[in-house]
């Protein structure tokens, strides 16, 4: 995907954490995502809580991921992930949200998603979505090539515009705790400049 669009602002990767890995050598795929891991579980609070509120907007989800520290492994980082992004009540999807309409997925230039049309239908899809729900359309996206995502994008909307509000409510819980879950490997991989294609928010 493209680093620019003139249509959202792109969400800051995941920040790094204080520290650095060792340099006395070369670092084995295992032990980098290990010594990448140990420096989340050895950050201060306040930081450990700044680097997981760019995975998930609710500062509660934020606050029981940095309490539960240290995690063992990526798989249990990932699974409180999952835990605290069940948990969250009312009010935390609602902050969440917030932060992703603030913030914003990036999306590509009208020409690589294929045609002006296809931008803009999938423009006035999104606009009908927050008109019936009063928030932005998220979905996750990890996984798929890039000429899928379209497709992807246009019939998740339309799909969930028949939705009432109690199921779309659930639709969107889920779709933000499967992006954080691949925003938190992204934190715990420290990858400086992948892109985040995982969640979708048209400006």
């Amino acid at each position: 995907m493209s680093e620019e669009s003139t249509l959202s602002r792109s969400r800051p990767l995941p920040r790094p954490l204080p520290g650095s890995l060792p340099r006395s050598g070369p670092i084995s795929g295992s032990r980098a995502a290990a010594s990448r891991l140990d420096r989340l579980n050895t950050a201060t609070a306040d930081a450990a809580e700044a680097a997981l509120l760019a995975c998930c907007g609710s500062r509660r989800w934020a606050r029981l991921i940095a309490a539960h520290r240290p995690y063992p492994d990526l798989e249990a980082l990932l699974a409180a992930g999952d835990e605290a992004g069940y948990d969250l009540t009312p009010a935390d999807l609602d902050e969440a949200l917030a932060d992703e309409s603030v913030v914003g997925h990036e999306l590509p230039p009208a020409e690589s998603l294929g045609s002006h049309a296809a931008h803009t239908a999938l423009q006035a899809a999104h606009d009908a979505y927050e008109r019936r729900f009063g928030h932005v359309f998220v979905i996750c996206l990890d996984g798929l090539r890039p000429g899928e995502r379209l497709d992807r994008l246009l019939t998740g909307i339309r799909d969930r515009l028949g939705n009432d509000q109690e199921r779309e409510r659930e639709n969107t819980a889920e779709e933000l705790r499967r992006i954080a879950r691949g925003r938190l490997a992204r934190l715990a991989a420290n990858t400086s400049r992948v892109p985040d294609v995982s969640g979708f928010r048209i400006a």
